[in-house]
């Protein structure tokens, strides 16, 4: 079972880098209601990956179950709220889009290493990246009706992913050794491909 489990993860990891661009807006153009907001995470493939990243990160070097496992999420969840405010409210950040994608390599060495960090460090890391993903959503949804259920949406999409990265990461922890690397890999490489086309 563990097999076949290790290789669906590599295929959904693998098929990541079909996307063109590191942040491709709000789905559809259309940018309001809850619904909107819970299926761009799902859709885009750079937040994705992000989200998903972070949570196998977590429990792939995660020493106990608890609390160890949500330092990580936590701060992406937290630090992607707090930047899609600022976005909303017009403050700009330099460089946006290279760290959305510089995000993903980060977060893909950190899986393919399994680099454990201490807890607060860790939640500080992906913090700083989160912010960039979330100025990137509030910019687009300045001056949109909806905008609070879009981003009610986004951060609860957020969460389950994170979840399911952790389930992820957990049943890997005993698993081949190799899975964890390959899916790493794969993150980090469509990290690189999007830095590549930004530059």
């Amino acid at each position: 079972m563990r097999p076949i489990r290790s290789a669906s993860v590599i295929a959904l990891l693998s098929a990541l880098p079909l996307a063109a661009s590191a942040h491709t807006g709000v789905d559809g153009g259309v940018h309001h209601g809850f619904a909107t907001g819970f299926l761009h995470p799902l859709t885009g493939a750079d937040h994705l990956a992000a989200m998903v990243a972070v949570g196998i990160w977590s429990a792939l070097t995660a020493r106990r179950a608890w609390p160890d496992l949500l330092w990580a999420p936590l701060g992406f969840a937290v630090m992607l709220l707090a930047g899609a405010v600022a976005g909303l409210a017009g403050i700009q950040l330099p460089a946006v889009e290279p760290m959305i994608a510089a995000s993903l390599l980060v977060l893909g060495l950190l899986v393919a290493t399994q680099r454990r960090l201490p807890a607060l460090a860790a939640a500080s890391l992906v913090g700083v990246f989160a912010v960039f993903h979330g100025v990137a959503h509030g910019q687009e949804l300045a001056g949109e009706s909806g905008a609070a259920l879009t981003l009610a949406g986004m951060l609860a999409a957020t969460v389950l992913l994170h979840v399911a990265g952790i389930a992820i990461g957990w049943s890997l922890r005993h698993g081949h050794r190799w899975a964890p690397r390959v899916a790493g890999a794969v993150v980090a490489l469509f990290g690189a491909a999007l830095l590549g086309g930004l530059a």
